[in-house]
């Protein structure tokens, strides 16, 4: 939408699968019969199966409000969702822009357009909740990307209710909110969470959960010879055991290969989700993984934190940019549960990796006290500084007092 690559670049395409020996058919499956094991295409097409793997994906939800169905309002989930945002900024040379839900998609796709054109957009982000991102932060650090975005030149209305997307003519003209007030607006993009496409799997009987198709540990759904993966799929979280959506990239992924391997003859668990994510927003680099605190509390977890400054590169090197990261332990166990980081450099924001490796691994707080990490003047900061050991050693101590 910005312009930085083509929508060729972020696909595969079917030449790569058909150089694999994969015979690829472009159409829509339509039913299924379990009985006689063949899939049927809305071409009439017949396809037989041994076996069937199911990766039906998610869709945006859109809430029932007035004006949801207006030209201008639009949603992003694929490739031909972006070419239509895309398309249809330029065709009307809009620049009034309403983001409602401010998720880390909202604000990659507001900041990458400001970022792109910062005198021309005008751009509103409206959010029911209390601060950005608030299913993958707490409110201690995302009220500092909401400083930095309003810095940037973004309208951030946090805790507002949309009543109603106006229009006139078939065409938004903008969003009232339950206060009365009115935001006027050219287009009103909508990302308010997506719901797994289970249309298919319902039609045979499949079982499914709150969150999309049930499957076991392995991938199989209620039907031995179907598998299910991706954002279709009802997922466990690795910490609180709960079902959860779990519709990120990552998951999905591991998912996808987890079935291969599975009918291949591998017996490999799925371990469940911790949802790590990481997003850029400007020169803001964040990224998170496991529970947040609010999220701990709802599941009845008491949790000790700590959040520690840092810096990118040992402080006497040209270059040096700061960086922050909060961690959060189970106050019972002392286990990490989760993880938040908020960076002016890249290479930071990927510590979460080793965070979510540090969970996976059931460590503790007295664990991390002991944790040591690679070090060099030019890309980390000095030993004494390095954050998930003295994050560790201020839980240590919090729980002492």
């Amino acid at each position: 939408m910005a312009g930085l690559v083509t929508g060729e670049s972020i696909v595969n395409p079917d030449q790569k699968l058909q150089g694999a020996g994969i015979k690829v058919i472009t159409g829509k499956a339509v039913s299924i019969d379990v009985n006689t094991k063949k899939v049927y295409l809305d071409d009439g097409t017949e396809i037989p199966y041994d076996k069937l793997i199911m990766g039906t994906g998610a869709s945006p939800i859109i809430p029932p409000m007035e004006g949801h169905d207006l030209k201008g309002v639009l949603t992003l989930r694929s490739l031909s969702d972006a070419e239509t945002i895309k398309h249809f900024l330029e065709d009307k040379k809009l620049k009034k822009l309403a983001f409602i839900g401010a998720g880390f998609i909202t604000l990659e796709v507001a900041a990458l357009l400001k970022a792109a054109k910062p005198d021309y957009y005008d751009i509103h982000v409206i959010e029911l909740l209390s601060h950005p991102l608030p299913m993958m932060m707490d409110k201690d650090l995302a009220v500092l990307l909401q400083e930095y975005l309003v810095e940037k030149g973004m309208e951030m209305n946090m805790g507002a209710k949309v009543e109603k997307i106006l229009g006139q003519d078939g065409t938004v003209t903008g969003v009232e909110l339950s206060t009365g007030e009115i935001i006027a607006a050219d287009m009103v993009f909508l990302n308010v969470g997506a719901r797994a496409n289970t249309e298919l799997a319902k039609d045979i009987g499949l079982e499914i959960g709150r969150f999309g198709i049930r499957v076991n540990k392995f991938l199989e759904t209620s039907n031995p010879d179907i598998l299910a993966a991706g954002d279709c799929v009802e997922k466990e979280d690795f910490i609180t055991k709960k079902p959860v959506p779990g519709q990120l990239r990552g998951p999905a992924v591991i998912q996808g290969r987890l079935a291969a391997k599975r009918l291949a003859g591998y017996k490999i668990e799925f371990p469940g989700v911790l949802n790590a994510w990481a997003c850029k927003l400007f020169d803001k680099v964040l990224s998170g993984t496991g529970l947040t605190e609010e999220q701990a509390l709802q599941a009845d977890i008491e949790t000790v934190s700590a959040v520690v400054d840092s810096r990118s590169k040992h402080g006497m090197i040209p270059g040096v940019k700061p960086w922050t990261i909060k961690l959060i332990f189970d106050k019972d166990s002392r286990k990490l549960i989760g993880g938040q980081i908020i960076s002016d450099a890249v290479s930071p924001a990927k510590e979460i990796d080793a965070v979510s490796a540090l969970i996976l691994g059931g460590k503790t707080i007295e664990d991390l006290t002991t944790f040591m990490t690679a070090g060099n003047p030019d890309s980390s900061s000095e030993p004494s500084m390095e954050p998930i050991t003295i994050a560790a050693e201020q839980a240590l101590q919090k729980l002492r007092t």
